[in-house]
C-alpha cells in the first residue's frame, strides 16, 4: 500500500484502520484473541496507521491495541486521544486541563505499551480550556519525548489556527464521506494553508455507505446508531437514494460501494487519509482493496455532479453529542 504525509511529516499508510468499533460503540466489545488477528492481518496488508482512544470502553481498545501492535512497533503509527473526564467507567464531561492531559498521557504510554504517543489527539474541544493551554502541554511532552505529534478532533477553524501557533498540529481528525461533506465548506481551505492534514473518521457513513444497510435493519441496543438521527428507519427511507447512486458507480467500475466512497475520498487531496473501522477480516480487504481503484477527474465529476443533487435527511449525531463539537 502507498503511503500519504500528514503534517509535519508523519507519513502513514493512504487508510489506516479505526479500532474504536472492536470495544466500543457497535454492540459488545468483540473477542479480544480474533481482534488482534484482525490488526494482524491489517499489518499484513499494509496499514501502518491505527487509532485507539482512552475513551474507547474506556480504556479497554488501547489495552487491546497496544498488545496487539508491540510486534510491529517500529512499523506502525498508534493514534490515540484525550479530553474526556472518566469516572468509574464513564464519561462525564470534558477535561482537558494540563494535568489531566498529563494524567492521560501516562496512562495512555503503559497500555498502550509505547514510549512514546505517536500522536495525541485533542478527543473534543475543552471550551473551560484555552486551546492555547492544551497545545503548550502538548508541546511540553513532545520535549520530553512522551509525545511525537498533536492532533485535534472535531475542532473548527479558530481553535486549529489557535492551537497550530502555539504547537504545529499535524491532523485534524473529523468526520469526512459522501455522507457528511460540511468540512470542504472551511475547514479543508485552512487545513491545506497550514499544511495539517486531515484523518476522515465514518469514512463509510458508519456502515451506511456500504450498502449492507437498509429499513430492515437492526442495530443491538447498546449500538449508538440507535441514537443518531440518520438512522432512524424514516430517514434510512429517504438516505437510501445517496447509496442507491454509490452502487450504480461500483458498477460501472466493478468494485464494492465501499470502495468507491473511500477511492473518493482518497482523490480528494494527497494529505487525507481515511481510518475506516470493520470487525471482520473480508470487509478489511474490501477496505484496503480501494486503493487500487482508480477514479478519473471524469468520473470525480459525475459523482460529485450527482451526488449534490441529494439532500441527507437527519441530523449525524444527537443533540447532546452535538453539543461537543465545535465550530
Amino acid at each position: 500500500m502507498k503511503t500519504r504525509k500528514l503534517g509535519q511529516g508523519l507519513e502513514v499508510s493512504e487508510i489506516g484502520l479505526g479500532c474504536m468499533g472492536m470495544s466500543f460503540s457497535y454492540g459488545e466489545a468483540k473477542d479480544v484473541k480474533l481482534m488482534t488477528e484482525l490488526i494482524h492481518k491489517a499489518v499484513d496488508l499494509g496499514i501502518t496507521f491505527f487509532d485507539t482512544a482512552e475513551m474507547y470502553g474506556p480504556y479497554i481498545n488501547e489495552e487491546l491495541v497496544g498488545p496487539a501492535l508491540k510486534p510491529f512497533r517500529n512499523k506502525v503509527v498508534i493514534a490515540t486521544k484525550f479530553g474526556f473526564d472518566i469516572q468509574d467507567g464513564e464519561s462525564v464531561g470534558l477535561n482537558s486541563r494540563p494535568e489531566h492531559i498529563r494524567e492521560v498521557a501516562e496512562a495512555s504510554l503503559k497500555r498502550l505499551q509505547v514510549d512514546a504517543i505517536d500522536l495525541f489527539y485533542q478527543h473534543r474541544v475543552d471550551p473551560q480550556v484555552p486551546i492555547e493551554d492544551v497545545a503548550g502541554t502538548i508541546k511540553d511532552l513532545i520535549k520530553e519525548g512522551k509525545v511525537k505529534h498533536f492532533g485535534l478532533s472535531e475542532a473548527g477553524v479558530d481553535i486549529i489556527r489557535r492551537a497550530h501557533a502555539e504547537q504545529p498540529v499535524t491532523a485534524l481528525q473529523s468526520e469526512y464521506s459522501l455522507f457528511w461533506r460540511e468540512p470542504e465548506e472551511q475547514i479543508l481551505p485552512v487545513l491545506e494553508e497550514l499544511g495539517i492534514g486531515f484523518v476522515t473518521f465514518s469514512p463509510l457513513g458508519r456502515g451506511f455507505l456500504t450498502g449492507k444497510i437498509d429499513t430492515t435493519t437492526t442495530f443491538s441496543q447498546n449500538d449508538f446508531r440507535t441514537t443518531l438521527p440518520r438512522f432512524s428507519k424514516e430517514n434510512i427511507k429517504s438516505n437510501m437514494v445517496l447509496v442507491d447512486l454509490i452502487k450504480q458507480f461500483a458498477r460501472e467500475k466493478n468494485c464494492k460501494p465501499s470502495q468507491i466512497a473511500l477511492a473518493w475520498i482518497l482523490a480528494q487531496k494527497p494529505w487525507i487519509v481515511p481510518i475506516p473501522g470493520t470487525t471482520k477480516v473480508n470487509r478489511l480487504e474490501e477496505n484496503v482493496g480501494a486503493a487500487s481503484v482508480s477514479l478519473s477527474q471524469e468520473d470525480l465529476r459525475k459523482i460529485d455532479e450527482a451526488i449534490t443533487k441529494v439532500k441527507i435527511a437527519g441530523e449525524r449525531y444527537s443533540p447532546v453529542n452535538q453539543k461537543m463539537i465545535n465550530r
